[in-house]
């Protein structure tokens, strides 16, 4: 995403390899590929590849509107150039039937963009006084990347001035569908932090090892703060650090953050206090190339929904483009951090022959089913983040997984 270019990411998969044979016997249920089970009742309801003049369409959120109605905003970017930095605008489509049909797109005009390298990376959330609030990130340059927020009172249909959710001009990383409200009201948003090293306005000017951070809002996002405590990856063995992180609220109260790392497997900290301070980062249960892991609680229970990359638990296989190590894309249901609290693990999407790419998953419930987008680029779209796919899945699919009683 707003990360590391495949060029830059080459030099990080020895690093990955060496860490992948590490891994102990006790997490070889977290080392899913290949013999995951296909999920059943699972459809895909919208493709939207790239075309002339529309080099990519990717990273979205969804929100439910009043009324029934879903809103689904994503980067839909403009020009013949996918690089996460190249122009994109937010696109917004409606579904009226919980996302089995879609209409076209709307552009939500963006102050300041016309001046910006780029936006993206959205996230929608319902505020605490019924407004909608839209948050994306803006790129104004390498050494300044931030937040902002804009509400809407009449379901989308106009948003208000923005608001910077991040005071200081830093590169701040924000993945799509990454900010949260606590069950106290708090808000959240989970970023990676990438210093500035040289001041040339260029990808080599920052260090990419992402350190953590976490922007509270305890006034309904009017005013914004920086926790007073960050994490960074605890290994000198890494050029990644922690990137992409995000945070689940656990049924609890214990904030459960993760991040992607080039060490094989996503990292885990976690927060008693609404976030303020975090735990030392230690490796999860979930085994991961340099691909973001996204969770959320199911509705009226305590049960997780995890959507990630594994690591396949088979040796020797192609890193084919466009697909890389971003493939398969699988779930799993569970209740805490370790395997026994996990169910098996199930497949949600893989294409061996298009040798497709999956990433970047937003995560909506609407009643009966759950509606997943995330970029699925193939052969044919040159690139695995090019398209995107919504993919719609029967609740009653996630029965035979669920976690049983160890």
């Amino acid at each position: 995403m707003h990360v590391l270019s495949s060029r830059l990411c080459r030099p990080l998969l020895s690093a990955l390899a060496v860490a992948t044979l590490a891994l102990p016997a006790a997490f070889a249920e977290g080392l899913a590929g290949s013999t995951a089970t296909p999920l059943t009742a699972s459809r895909s309801v919208l493709e939207l590849p790239p075309s002339p003049g529309n080099a990519r369409n990717s990273e979205g959120a969804f929100m439910a509107l009043k009324g029934g109605r879903t809103l689904f905003v994503y980067s839909h970017f403009v020009g013949d150039d996918n690089d996460d930095h190249a122009k994109a605008v937010l696109a917004s489509r409606i579904s009226s039937d919980d996302g089995d049909t879609w209409s076209g797109d709307t552009v939500i005009a963006t102050p300041g963009e016309d001046k910006a390298m780029n936006v993206m990376s959205v996230s929608l959330l319902r505020l605490g006084n019924g407004d909608i609030g839209l948050f994306y990130c803006l790129r104004n340059s390498w050494h300044d990347l931030r937040m902002q927020l804009r509400r809407s009172s009449d379901e989308g249909r106009t948003w208000g001035d923005p608001v910077m959710c991040m005071h200081a001009s830093e590169y701040y990383v924000v993945n799509n569908d990454r900010v949260i409200r606590l069950s106290s009201g708090r808000l959240l948003i989970p970023a990676a932090l990438h210093r500035k090293i040289a001041d040339a306005n260029v990808p080599e000017s920052l260090d990419w090892r992402g350190i953590a951070s976490f922007f509270l809002s305890d006034d309904d996002g009017r005013t914004w703060r920086e926790a007073p405590m960050a994490c960074t990856l605890p290994s000198p063995h890494t050029r990644a650090g922690l990137q992409e992180p995000g945070v689940t609220e656990m049924a609890n109260g214990v904030l459960w953050g993760y991040a992607r790392t080039d060490l094989g497997r996503q990292w885990e900290f976690f927060s008693s206090d609404g976030g303020e301070t975090w735990t030392v980062p230690q490796p999860s249960r979930f085994s991961s190339p340099v691909s973001p892991l996204s969770m959320k609680r199911l509705p009226g229970s305590n049960n997780l929904l995890a959507i990630w990359n594994p690591i396949p638990n088979y040796q020797t296989r192609p890193l084919v483009k466009p697909s890389g190590d971003r493939t398969p894309l699988v779930g799993a249901i569970g209740t805490g951090t370790t395997d026994a609290t996990w169910g098996p693990t199930f497949l949600v999407d893989r294409n061996d022959v298009d040798h497709e790419g999956y990433c970047y998953t937003a995560i909506h419930f609407t009643g009966k089913s759950v509606l997943l987008a995330y970029c699925a680029g193939g052969k044919a779209d040159k690139h695995r983040l090019n398209r995107l796919r919504i993919r719609k899945v029967d609740l009653s699919a996630f029965t035979a997984f669920a976690p049983t009683a160890k």
